[in-house]
């Protein structure tokens, strides 16, 4: 699916047509075909990845715990036990990136937690930081001893992080 052009459209849909949507995907996802799909492929201790909301991320985990409509699962970077939905299980290695096509900075859907970012700060510094938390319209930033609450609008890739506290090094001089 192109989740990009999903994007485009759901922003110009009301809040009523959203609220209709999100109705009936949730009558689609309570579908016992579904759910059976899933558990018919997986197991106790097996490991998978799954969609974090908060994080808006893939996550690593193993299950703990099958239910009828849900499963226990311990988070295998913070070893916390999370009961999420069947549907959240990433089984098939889905690409779950969503590219919003903005003129400038990123979109809400474009960051995740523990990403490394950018920005110009109110002096035009150039600031990198890791995303440590995504509000509604701003992301909060640990950059170095201080957090920064920068608006999406304002952030940028950062190819190589590790490169901006290294030593420049010229290759090919006389």
């Amino acid at each position: 699916m192109n989740f990009s052009d999903i994007i485009n459209s759901l922003n110009q849909a009301s809040a009523f047509d959203l609220y209709r949507m999100q109705a009936a995907i949730v009558r689609v996802l309570d579908d016992p075909k579904w759910l059976q799909a899933i558990q018919t492929r997986i197991q106790v201790g097996q490991e998978v990845s799954y969609f974090s909301v908060k994080a808006n991320t893939l996550k690593r985990a193993r299950f703990l715990e099958l239910r009828r409509k849900q499963v226990i699962l311990r988070d295998l970077d913070d070893a916390q036990s999370w009961i999420i939905d069947y549907a959240a299980i990433n089984l098939d290695g889905a690409d779950v990136q969503i590219r919003e096509h903005k003129s400038q900075g990123l979109g809400r859907n474009e960051v995740a937690i523990g990403e490394t970012v950018g920005f110009l700060d109110r002096d035009q510094q150039q600031r990198t930081g890791k995303v440590i938390r995504l509000n509604d319209k701003t992301v909060s930033l640990q950059c170095g001893n201080s957090q920064w609450r920068v608006a999406y609008s304002l952030l940028h890739r950062v190819v190589d992080s590790d490169g901006l506290a290294h030593e420049v090094i010229e290759i090919g001089g006389k």
